[in-house]
This record gives structure tokens, C-alpha cells and sequence, in this order.
């Protein structure tokens, strides 16, 4: 693996205390890959990418890049920042006003022959689309420009490893989804392997090959998308990816093998899940996406509408069965019913997942 992260941990520590920023974070990344860091605000995301960066020391663990160590708290060795060969762009921008958008990227390879330079900028340039804006200020440019005149000036001393801090966060919605694709493009069009933070999960699903999603210091789950979604591996990880809710169940032996008493009727598709006997009584918690549950005028099953977001090309109802419970439901928006109005809906769930219910072991 190109980039390799063993049980990271990093400490702030004040007088007379200290906290642990992260703790026991592992992970791996492969050249050419791009990883994303999410979780909620100061679960430790940002700080563990400055420990890979070597702007922060770390307490525990170790870095590695290539094979190369950078950091190994038990051996007490911290390469500098300005010796990894890492580039950083910032949700800032952080370009410099009296240059030029070229100037701008050729900032960090002033050391390199006139020639050389000139060619390694107009390459830049090209990359990130900006050839025509090469002899514009910064001010002149776009929120969306500027950005990637701060993703060229980064790439353009070749690092080995380039970290992105909230890069879009600074931007509006639109161009931050249109953004997260083009900047995905650029970098696997450079090749570039690449760890991005972000806390805007249709950013990570956009930009990265392999997502961590990281609560209060610790990694919970390093995933593809599509896994995290439908395989995740902690109730963290099921109730922040997505729209979904927790409903009481049981998983019982049935004349097909395992299933699931839900609200909503039986669950078949087991595969993966616990046997009965993992829980007490085989009683559990399954997740419910708002995409498992389909809207069928037929279903025996009705609930009622407490809640409805228009989202376009459908609703986000909030629904409540007879029983008591709360489920979500994506519905085409040609449905337009009324909050208050029942319902019928029943349960199309492809990947079946439990948890322990609430103060239980299991």
C-alpha cells in the first residue's frame, strides 16, 4: 500500500490536561487512490490529517508513504512537513493577490530551471482548464477558478501524496457537487494519490474511491461507498451515512432460514446478518433506508404522513405506522400527498441490516 497509517493517535495537551484528537486510527491507501475522511464536526478528521502531513506530531503509532516512514511516535521520529513531499490545499484558497493565476502555480518550483518551469505550469494549466486565465489575478476568477488554481499550484511540484482540507466548503451548493467531480477528474487524471477531509457526505461519495467515516477520534469504518451505505459496519455508520431510521425487530427461524420480524412484515435477504441467538431473544434493531421503503397503495400496511421535503424529482416523507413507529421514504414527486393523509408502503430491503437494540448486549 502507498499510504500507510498504523493505530495513529494525536494528543493536544494543556496544563494539567489532555485530550486524545485521535485514537488508534489505521489505514491504508493505494497509489492513484483518493481517500475521504468524514464525520461530524471535531471528531478528529482534520487533525489526523495534519498528523499525515507532520503538522501535528503524533502520540502513538506510525506514518508511512511508499514504504518510507515519516512519523513513528515509539521511535520518536517526526519528519518535518517541508521534507514529506506532501502538497495541502486549503478551503481557503490561500492564493497570493498580486500574482498571476501562472505565477501562482509556479510559486512552489522556483527552483526548477526557467524552461522546465514555464513547461510545468502550461501542463497545470491545461490539467485544471485554465490556460486562457494563465495571466489573470486571482480576484478575476471564480470561486470554482480559484480553486483549481490552488489544486495546480499544489500538483505542480509533484508530491507524492496531496491532502485536501474542506476544500469546496467555502463554495455554494451547485458548484460544490459540479466541483467535487472536476477535482476528482484532475487527480486521477494526474495520477495523484490523494486524502481529502470534507463533513459533506455527497462530496465524499463524488471524490473518493475509499471513504472513513471517524467519530469522536477513532475510525469506525474504511469503506467504498457503496458498502458504507448498505454494509455499515457500526450504528455510528448506519444512523450518519444516509437517510434511515432504526425500528424495532426480531430475527427469527423461518421455513426459508433466518428472517426478520419488522414493523413492515418479514425480511428475507440474511445474508451476512446475525443468527437468531446473537441477540436476546433474537430481538435487535434493523436499519430502514428511506430507499427500502416503497410506496404501494396496495400494501396492507399504512402509515401517515408527518413530515414531507420536496427534493425535486421526489419527497422525503416522514411517515408513522399504526404501530407506533417512525419511517422515511423516498417518493416520486409526482405522489404529492397530503401531511396527515395514510398511505400504503411495504418494505423492499436487498441488504438486511441489524444492530443490538439500545442496552442490550450483543
Amino acid at each position: 500500500m502507498f499510504l500507510s497509517l498504523e493505530s495513529v493517535g494525536v494528543r493536544y495537551t494543556r496544563p494539567g490536561s489532555g485530550r486524545a484528537a485521535v485514537e488508534g486510527v489505521s489505514l491504508r491507501l493505494a497509489a492513484g487512490q483518493v481517500g475521504v475522511l468524514i464525520g461530524p464536526s471535531g471528531c478528529g478528521k482534520t487533525s489526523l490529517l495534519r498528523a499525515v502531513a507532520g503538522l501535528e506530531r503524533c502520540a502513538s503509532g506510525r506514518v508511512r508513504i511508499a514504504g518510507d516512514t515519516l512519523s513513528d511516535a515509539d521511535a520518536g521520529m517526526h519528519l518535518a512537513p517541508e521534507l514529506r513531499r506532501i502538497g495541502m490545499v486549503f478551503q481557503d484558497f490561500a492564493l497570493f493577490p498580486h500574482l498571476s493565476v501562472a505565477d501562482n502555480i509556479a510559486f512552489g518550483i522556483a527552483a526548477l530551471p526557467r524552461a522546465e518551469r514555464a513547461q510545468r505550469v502550461q501542463q497545470m494549466l491545461d490539467l485544471v482548464g485554465l490556460a486562457h486565465a494563465a495571466k489573470r489575478a486571482p480576484h478575476q476568477l471564480s470561486g470554482g477558478q480559484q480553486q483549481r488554481v490552488a489544486l495546480a499550484r499544489a500538483l505542480a511540484p509533484k508530491p507524492r501524496l496531496l491532502l485536501l482540507d474542506e476544500p469546496f466548503s467555502s463554495l455554494d451548493v451547485d458548484l460544490r457537487e459540479r466541483l467535487a467531480q472536476e477535482v476528482r477528474s484532475i487527480l486521477k487524471d494526474s495520477g495523484t494519490t490523494a486524502l481529502l477531509v470534507t463533513h459533506d457526505q455527497l462530496e465524499a461519495f463524488a471524490v473518493g474511491d475509499v471513504i472513513g467515516v471517524m467519530n469522536q477520534g477513532r475510525l469506525e469504518q474504511w469503506d467504498d461507498a457503496y458498502t458504507l451505505y448498505h454494509r455499515p459496519a457500526s450504528r455510528f455508520v448506519a444512523g450518519f451515512i444516509g437517510h434511515g431510521v432504526f425500528a424495532p425487530a426480531q430475527i427469527v427461524a423461518c421455513a426459508s432460514g433466518p428472517c426478520v420480524h419488522t414493523p413492515l412484515g418479514e425480511l428475507h435477504d440474511m445474508a451476512g446478518c446475525p443468527l437468531p441467538e446473537a441477540f436476546p431473544q433474537g430481538e435487535c434493531e434493523v436499519l430502514l433506508r428511506a430507499d427500502d421503503i416503497v410506496h404501494d397503495d396496495a400494501s396492507p400496511v399504512r402509515a401517515m404522513i408527518e413530515r414531507k421535503a420536496f427534493r425535486g424529482s421526489e419527497f422525503l416523507y416522514t411517515l408513522r405506522l399504526r404501530s407506533g413507529e417512525q419511517v422515511l421514504a423516498h417518493v416520486p414527486s409526482h405522489h404529492d400527498h397530503q401531511v396527515g393523509e395514510w398511505v400504503g408502503i411495504r418494505a423492499e430491503v436487498d441488504h438486511v441490516v441489524t444492530f443490538p437494540r439500545p442496552g442490550t448486549a450483543g
